[in-house]
């Protein structure tokens, strides 16, 4: 292998002494179960490991609270608090699902990314169980796919789902050090025509994909289910130094992430849903082009133009700047709306999709 970049030696480096220095100081493992998927064959279970104080009387800070209390302190602290982590790094981890049982280690920043061949488990939601070192077992959802099943859902979260209405720079920094969680917003529509969609085709996957990072997928969990929105994994990014550079690329993630999908499931057709205050109408077109036998329809919520303004600082959206923006129209139905309701009319056009008994 190629030698590391410099920013991940750096970043291993320091994650090497915060481990040694905590440990010292009796902290132990926790971990944080995210949600999987899969098929009828295999499962990709996923989670972190990370290190967690305890108190005087040898338990866990958050042990004895009750239910109810824990779930309101989760719910009000600011975000900023999910970022104040250390990664239990190369910690030994058992997750057994169904009639599997695995043995790997978490990654040099203690996540978990395994991949569950013959497990045995009928389509539908499932559970694995991750254990680590002198860590609490956890269940972690698993969504299988059955095979017969043609159609998904894809969508983004940052001004698809959530309405940010912040400058795009300000937007990470905002929602994740001084709002809330109860602060944010959500897109009108866009759960609603979600569990239409999902009804009118049974056992679909709901994968959403973001450029955030994983620290915030319990927020985001959260934040979803409240405002009901369908279950479905989170495929979010690893912020900071990668093997190849300082910064990841985000286009690149959702590149990546549109790609294995496709390769996973390819008796699936998707349905693309994002917005155009930044890069999804370019990311879903190139793909609908190189992948059009996996894409069903895209759908794209239309930014006002203020909107527009605090994405990327003209009132108009990027595609109104390109050319070519109808390459991909041809092949792929594009719908195109202010919020989930109008965009719930068209596609009921473009995938013949009759109104459900609560539809529009």
């Amino acid at each position: 292998m190629a030698r590391p970049h410099a920013a991940a030696i750096v970043e291993d480096a320091w994650h090497r002494r915060v481990d040694a220095v905590l440990r010292g100081r009796g902290w132990q493992t926790r971990i944080v179960a995210h949600t999987g998927y899969g098929s009828e064959d295999w499962a990709r279970v996923l989670g972190r490991v990370l290190l967690t104080r305890r108190n005087p009387g040898g338990q866990r800070e958050d042990v004895g609270a009750s239910s109810a209390q824990l779930r309101s302190a989760e719910e009000e602290r600011r975000g900023w608090r999910a970022f104040i982590t250390a990664p239990a790094m190369n910690v030994p981890v058992t997750i057994v699902l169904g009639s599997k049982r695995i043995h790997t280690r978490t990654d040099r920043s203690g996540y978990i990314d395994v991949k569950v061949k013959d497990h045995g488990l009928p389509a539908g939601w499932a559970e694995a169980t991750i254990t680590s070192v002198d860590a609490e077992t956890v269940q972690a959802a698993v969504m299988l796919v059955g095979r017969d099943q043609r159609l998904g859902l894809i969508s983004d979260i940052d001004d698809t789902v959530i309405s940010t209405s912040l400058p795009r720079p300000m937007i990470a920094a905002w929602n994740t050090f001084v709002k809330s969680e109860n602060a944010r917003h959500v897109v009108p529509g866009m759960a609603t025509m979600y569990r239409e969609l999902l009804a009118a085709s049974p056992g679909a996957p709901m994968v959403y994909v973001s450029t955030g990072a994983w620290n915030t997928a319990p927020t985001l969990t959260r934040f979803l289910r409240r405002h009901g929105y369908p279950a479905g994994p989170l495929l979010l990014t690893d912020w900071g130094p990668t093997n190849t550079g300082w910064f990841r690329s985000g286009q690149d993630h959702k590149r990546a992430c549109l790609h294995r999908l496709a390769n996973e499931f390819p008796q699936v057709r998707w349905v693309l849903i994002g917005d155009d205050g930044q890069h999804d109408p370019k990311i879903y077109g190139d793909f609908a082009r190189q992948r059009p036998d996996r894409v069903e329809a895209i759908a794209i919520r239309e930014l006002t133009p203020s909107e527009q303004v605090l994405s990327h600082g003209i009132p108009v959206s990027r595609e109104e700047l390109t050319p070519s923006r109808d390459r991909h129209e041809k092949d792929v139905p594009v719908c195109r709306a202010g919020d989930g309701y109008g965009l719930l009319q068209l596609l009921r056009v473009a995938l013949r999709t009759p109104a459900g008994d609560g539809g529009l």
